[in-house]
């Protein structure tokens, strides 16, 4: 939770002394840049995290592969060491019948020539076992780096959510105790704002403080073009009575989304396409809806901030 004291403080300057926009501007552009480097790292985590598991699945498969070359390369040299022995063998005992007979001479020259091939055969199948075991282990080793690449991009990124995140919930200060709350989780930043804060029971319009909450989030997303921004309506599950042009809770939680989402588009810094909104009704609660406090926090508006992965997936495709 953001300590409110130095808050209060600024509060209480401002109230007692003159500032100029202009340095309110500064201090307002300072807080957007923050809240979009913030975003721009969090979902780049979340791709990070799921490119290291593959990665350390690979050179597992790699180091199993390598543990049966140096098996099967030492059991072709056991087999080697026997051959050459019994070579020897052979070739004392050809030395020692040589002076007996022409038969049995060619007899033990013929089975030098086989253990002679045989040989020749086990030496050639060493070295191409010794070779793909060479280009196992540079795989490996390559793997390796790679791995260790992605794990400093995930540490780099984590230290920059957390500051963001920091950042976002420092500009939002103002709305703490209303509704609003700012957590980092699973590489993505979430920015979520009960129904009181920006909505009259049954209705899509967004109030003053809720407008004032989503503009200043507005001038964050506006200098992070990189960044996915998911905005998602949420209800309880009390079923919507009302007429008109609502024909339930979900139509209700997808007009809200929609309605943060018009908002957004008034910062001509947003691109459009970056925005998605989505209606959830009553299916993605929070808390429990057997308690008044358990609906008005399933009675909610999230904004899902998601960093495209550009660099991770260059770095993966390498």
């Amino acid at each position: 939770m953001i300590k409110k004291l130095p808050l209060i403080a600024l509060v209480l300057i401002l109230t007692t002394s003159c500032v100029s926009k202009k340095l309110y501007t500064d201090l307002e552009n300072r807080y957007a840049a923050l809240k979009k480097e913030n975003r721009n790292l969090s979902d780049e985590k979340t791709s990070l995290s799921k490119s290291l598991a593959t990665a350390n699945s690979e050179l597992a498969t790699l180091r199993k592969n390598y543990e049966a070359a140096i098996a099967k390369r030492d059991q072709l040299q056991k087999d080697l060491d026997a051959t050459t022995t019994n070579l020897d063998n052979l070739q004392k005992s050809y030395d020692a019948l040589e002076q007996n007979s022409s038969s049995a001479i060619a007899e033990n020259a013929k089975k030098n020539r086989e253990l002679l091939a045989q040989l020749e055969a086990k030496e050639q199948a060493l070295a191409a076992e010794n070779a793909r075991l060479e280009k196992l282990k540079k795989d490996m080793e390559a793997r390796s780096q790679r791995i260790a690449e992605l794990e400093n991009i995930i540490s780099s990124k984590d230290a920059a959510m957390s500051r963001l995140k920091d950042a976002i919930s420092k500009a939002l200060t103002n709305f703490e105790g209303k509704g609003l709350t700012v957590e980092q989780r699973d590489g993505k930043v979430y920015v979520s704002m009960e129904n009181k804060l920006l909505f009259e029971s049954g209705s899509w319009a967004v109030g003053k403080n809720g407008r004032e909450a989503v503009k200043q989030l507005g001038s964050v997303l506006a200098v992070n073009p990189d960044i996915a921004v998911l905005i998602e309506g949420h209800t309880d599950n009390v079923p919507y009575t009302g007429s008109g042009q609502l024909s339930g809770n979900w139509d209700l939680s997808t007009k809200r989304a929609t309605a943060i989402v018009e908002i957004l588009r008034e910062n001509a810094g947003i691109n459009p396409e970056n925005l998605t909104a989505a209606g959830r009704g009553e299916f993605a609660p929070v808390a429990s809806n057997d308690t008044a406090e358990g609906k008005a926090k399933n009675r909610r508006i999230e904004v899902i901030l998601t960093p495209k992965l550009d660099e991770i997936s260059k770095l993966l495709n390498d």
